[in-house]
């Protein structure tokens, strides 16, 4: 039995079959975590929702911002973008299927893996938050998405959009709250020390802005001493540090799609070393793919990564 952690596929399904093909993968005895944005600006979304809905619980998703974007759209609250390549599953027959399967994903999932205690989150973690809280945070707006009324879902994905507040505090309330929350697990890269958060800057962390550093950069970060897997942020690249796994390899963008294999063996050639006791010898095994050209929409090659 293998536990495998997949970055962004955005519906880049000939890439996932690749890469499921290169690791073996067997439903039936190995499961996989994959870190959100599930669909779009990819080739073939259809496929790859139809793929990974098929595994049934050997495939564990987290919802991106790319597949609430979808949520949004097939409820008629917000347009499709030109960049947008989700037709083929607003056009589908089993269009109903799919929003509710997507309505049941996590927004962030929290696994003992082989002894290793992993946080999973598509973008970030404010900073003060503990893996607890952030599980019982993604939690408020999963029951949003899974039991509120067709008219307040409706209201909810409406209103999720928006860069305001730029902080998180306790007190925070209804809409404002669910909206930090959406925005932290789903868009973070950069914030302060204090946490007040910046979405403009969609590069490298070299190119932080002025006061702000990457999310897991904060000093005393609640959730130093918990391994944090994440997606989202493709200019980071691989990061394989003894605190997080960054798995967004920009496949969609010609880059690559990123697996992480967990093990119970022991990988001495990646030990490092850790103050922080989160790991010494942690076991794990990178597996990629290489995006093929003809898989990135020919409209998509020259635009930037987002």
């Amino acid at each position: 039995m293998a536990h495998y952690l997949v970055g962004d596929i955005q519906g880049c399904n000939a890439a996932l079959g690749r890469l499921l093909e290169k690791i073996d993968f067997s439903p039936s005895r190995d499961t996989l975590y994959v870190l959100g944005d599930l669909v779009n600006r990819g080739p073939d979304s259809l496929a790859t929702l139809e793929r990974l809905i098929a595994f049934g619980h050997s495939a564990k998703c987290l919802l991106g911002n790319h597949d609430l974007n979808l949520l949004a759209i097939a409820c008629g609250v917000r347009k499709a973008h030109r960049k947008d390549t989700l037709n083929p599953i607003l056009e589908s027959p089993k269009l109903d299927a799919f929003i509710h399967w997507l309505k049941h994903q996590k927004m962030a999932m929290r696994q003992s893996i082989l002894n290793h205690d992993v946080l999973m989150v598509h973008a970030g973690v404010f900073p003060t938050w503990t893996a607890t809280k952030t599980i019982a945070l993604a939690n408020e707006v999963e029951l949003v998405l899974q039991h509120a009324s067709n008219n307040a879902l409706k209201t909810f994905l409406h209103d999720m959009y928006g860069d305001e507040p730029q902080q998180w505090r306790d007190d925070l309330q209804g809409t404002p709250r669910l909206r930090v929350i959406v925005n932290v697990l789903t868009r973070m890269r950069f914030c302060r020390p204090d946490g007040t958060m910046e979405f403009k800057t969609k590069d490298s962390a070299e190119a932080a802005p002025m006061g702000f550093m990457p999310w897991f950069d904060v000093p005393n970060r609640a959730t130093q001493k918990t391994i944090v897997a994440f997606g989202h942020w493709s200019t980071l690249g691989w990061l394989n540090r003894t605190d997080v796994y960054a798995l967004d390899g920009g496949c969609v963008w010609g880059g690559y799609l990123n697996a992480l294999k967990l093990s119970d063996q022991p990988d001495t050639a990646n030990n490092k070393s850790s103050k922080d006791n989160v790991r010494n010898t942690t076991p794990i095994e990178r597996i990629r793919v290489k995006c093929l050209a003809e898989q990135v929409p020919q409209s998509f090659q020259a635009i930037r990564r987002t």
